[in-house]
């Protein structure tokens, strides 16, 4: 009887062991969760800058651009287009990087 008793010690010594290894693991899904969830907040925030520097910076060369070509409308056209085949090219390769990424 005694060697049944030992077993079942044993038993209830390894249920109480994968308990606390469950609850552990448990706290460090939460931990991770949260730390994602964290990120993925830092990375839409970013994202945003990101949006907002672009949009300065489309404005910054369009003023350079004019201000680098006064009086000529003929060039003004031809530099606002490369502008816009630039600006393309970039957001075809923004749009491929969040694709691949």
């Amino acid at each position: 009887m005694s060697s049944l008793s030992a077993i079942l010690s044993g038993i209830d010594f390894k249920i109480k062991q994968l308990v606390e290894k469950l609850k552990r693991t448990e706290r460090e899904l939460a931990e991770a969760k949260q730390a994602n969830q964290e990120l993925l907040d830092i990375i839409e925030t970013q994202k945003e800058q990101i949006k907002t520097l672009e949009e300065q910076n489309k404005i910054l060369i369009l003023r350079n651009t004019l201000d680098n070509t006064k009086g000529d409308s003929a060039k003004v056209k031809l530099k606002i287009n490369k502008l816009i085949r630039d600006i393309d090219k970039s957001i075809e390769l923004l749009t491929k990087m969040e694709h691949d990424g």
